[in-house]
This record gives C-alpha cells, sequence and structure tokens, in this order.
C-alpha cells in the first residue's frame, strides 16, 4: 500500500500573533502608543489625522503608517503636513499585517514619538481579525455608511477601544439614527467611549485629542485609563 504525503498548512494568525508581540514590545520601551485606525473606505480617517495635526503638535509628536491597496495620495496628504509617514501598499491584501508594521518600525526615529497612528485599509471586516501589536484599537463609522454597520460588522466594533461616529456635520443629510447605532453598540461594547465627530467642523475634535492624550499620559503610569 501506498502511504499520501499529507501537506500541512500552518495558521497565517500564529506567525502574525508573535510578530505583533514583538512589535508591542519595541514600541513600549520606546514609550510609544501605537493606534490601529480601522473602518470603512472613505469614512475619514485621513481627513481626522490632519483635522488632529495642529492640536497634536502642540502637545505629542507622531507619526502614520498608511495603509492602501494602491496609490500614495493619502501619505501624500500627511507628507504635506510636515508629519513623518510611510506608505504600506498591500498590493491587493485587504488589511495590514503584523510583519508590514514591524519591518516599517525599522524606519522611524522611535525615540522621538509619543503616538504612531496605523491608518489601516478601508475595510470593516479583515483589519478587524488582525493584531498588528497596536496598544489601542479606534473604529470609525461615518454617517454617511447607514446605521446597520454595528450589525452586520459586529467584530470590528466589539474589539474596539474608542468609537468614533465621524463626518457628524452631514448628518442632517443621512436617515442615520444615532440612538439606534449607540444601542446597537453598547451592546456589543459597553465600556468603549463614543465621539462623535467632524473633520471639517471641528466637533469632536477636542475630545479625540483629549482621549490621545490621556493613553499616552497612562502608558507611562500604572494608573487606570479613564474612558
Amino acid at each position: 500500500m501506498t502511504i499520501q504525503k499529507i501537506q500541512t498548512l500552518h495558521n497565517v494568525f500564529g506567525r502574525d500573533r508573535a510578530v505583533a508581540d514583538e512589535t508591542r514590545r519595541l514600541l513600549k520601551a520606546s514609550g510609544v502608543v501605537a493606534v490601529n485606525m480601522i473602518s470603512g473606505p472613505g469614512a475619514g480617517k485621513t481627513a481626522l489625522l490632519e483635522a488632529s495635526a495642529a492640536e497634536l503638535d502642540k502637545a505629542l509628536c507622531f507619526a502614520v503608517l498608511e495603509g492602501d491597496i494602491a496609490t500614495t495620495k493619502d501619505a501624500q496628504r500627511i507628507a504635506r503636513l510636515g508629519v513623518p509617514v510611510i506608505q504600506l501598499l498591500t498590493d491587493g491584501a485587504c488589511h495590514l499585517d503584523a510583519p508590514l508594521i514591524y519591518e516599517a518600525l525599522k524606519k522611524l526615529d522611535l525615540s522621538s514619538l509619543d503616538l504612531l497612528f496605523i491608518e489601516n485599509v478601508g475595510n470593516l471586516v479583515c483589519p478587524a481579525n488582525f493584531d498588528l501589536g497596536e496598544d489601542v484599537r479606534v473604529a470609525l463609522l461615518s454617517v454617511t455608511e447607514g446605521d446597520d454597520k454595528p450589525l452586520k460588522y459586529p467584530l470590528l466594533f466589539q474589539k474596539a477601544d474608542l468609537i468614533v461616529l465621524s463626518k457628524i456635520d452631514l448628518l442632517a443629510h443621512t436617515d442615520f439614527r444615532i440612538d439606534a447605532v449607540v444601542a446597537h453598540m453598547r451592546r456589543l461594547n459597553p465600556s468603549a467611549p463614543i465621539i462623535e465627530l467632524s473633520a471639517r467642523t471641528g466637533q469632536g475634535i477636542g475630545q479625540w485629542i483629549d482621549w490621545l492624550k490621556q493613553r499616552v499620559h497612562c502608558s507611562g503610569s500604572s494608573e487606570p485609563a479613564l474612558a
């Protein structure tokens, strides 16, 4: 009897988790807080970083890892602000992964940073499954996307440390129901703060900046973070 050779496939998540843990150790040793920003395409992640830059520049030094399937357009927007930015192109993949983040860190002077923003590929599904070595995860949902997204894509909102309802200035032009969305989110994630925000008008930007400052402060303290 001929014995067939069995081909074995190993879970890619195991490798990614090990690299993510090493990334987390490296960032902690450098005193850098990493923020993984996840949303659907067009929810306003880049616009939020642009609106935040002036305020952050007064208090915190930060860099951006810009994830996209193709083009450098968003990275160019960040670079125009004088912010260190590295473009991460996935060449078709629907999310960033831990090895790519780890390689990008080698190109940054971590000793000069307080914050590292990881702007993930626009996708409500795949990025939620991958630990990049971040300290906190921010989920953005724009009012133009519809209020059913937390029910349709629950994992992202379950794992979020902060939930941002973006483009709130357009609320009157949609049928987005904030009360319904908040109720859905609270069933998925009872503890994450929810900020209503507009990068265009500045509404909620102060709350967002305060939340970031608090994360940086708490990373160097044994005190628990405030919501």
